[in-house]
């Protein structure tokens, strides 16, 4: 075993084990073991779970993006002062003052990415698990938390006829215009949830007369390269996977909406009262 697999090994017995404990209590209350919609289900239970126990993280980062609208002025005001300024020394000095600008505010341009990053080895998890699926069952072993007949019976699960285990380059045995419809439909889903929630973002933490920013500009490089990305890996996603990145990402969207509400004062709206 590698370093990446002993690292993934917790992660993927975790992704594993939530997903066995929904699809046995689906299974207790009569959905068929073996269907498509019971392990779907379960996915989405999983999605549910991991989201819920990221919602603490959640409110730090709309948090920190209010903190980030509030020092625009302040990095303008830094930026103006450098302006033409492109000698190493000064350079330095304008990175220096801009870290100790953001210290003052408690906060930094990458607090955004910190939910998806945390998500990031519970995802490579559930890819690596449903990737292995067929292998596993073909070897007549478990893979992390799943027996052997459970692995047997996802390898034969499917929605709509297209396998759970199925990818677009892949079909398993699958209708493959099932697959590739099914597929296609949710990365656009999961691609325009993407797009549309950094869109919101922006207008919801940049004041307008920061849209010349650094930090403007990288958002706004994530808002088209983020969708691109995952549009362009959904093409290797298993349909499980994908599944669960397409409601992680209307979850992320609705959560997004609920919590940030811009038409209250104060820069880019403030937490609804719990």
């Amino acid at each position: 075993m590698d370093l990446f697999e002993t690292i993934m090994f917790p992660f993927k017995w975790l992704v594993s084990a939530i997903m066995v404990g929904f699809h046995e209590g689906l299974s207790a209350v009569g959905m068929p073991a073996a269907s498509g919609w019971t392990w779907t289900l379960s996915i989405i239970g999983l999605v549910l779970v991991i989201r819920a126990a990221l919602i603490p993280v959640f409110l730090r980062q709309v948090n920190a993006q209010r903190r980030m609208r509030l020092l625009q002025p302040d990095l303008q005001k830094l930026q103006d002062k450098y302006r033409g300024k492109t000698d190493p020394l000064s350079r330095q000095a304008m990175a220096q003052e801009q870290m100790a600008i953001y210290k003052e505010h408690g906060t930094n341009p990458f607090s955004a990415c910190l939910p998806l990053l945390i998500q990031m080895p519970f995802f490579f998890a559930l890819f690596q698990v449903l990737s292995g699926i067929s292998t596993a069952r073909n070897q007549a072993t478990g893979i992390g938390a799943m027996g052997r007949d459970q692995v047997a019976q996802f390898d034969e699960a499917s929605i709509f006829g297209a396998p759970l285990s199925a990818t677009l380059l892949h079909n398993a045995g699958g209708n493959p215009a099932t697959v590739t419809i099914l597929t296609i439909v949710m990365i656009l889903t999961m691609t325009a949830a993407q797009f549309v929630t950094q869109k919101h973002i922006m207008a919801t933490s940049m004041p307008e007369e920061a849209t010349a920013s650094p930090f403007m500009r990288q958002q706004k490089m994530l808002l088209y390269i983020l969708p691109i990305v995952f549009g362009a890996g959904g093409i290797i996603f298993p349909i499980g996977v994908l599944i669960y990145w397409t409601v992680s990402n209307l979850w992320t969207m609705v959560q997004h909406r609920l919590v940030t509400d811009p038409r209250a004062p104060g820069p880019g709206g403030v937490p609804r009262p719990a």
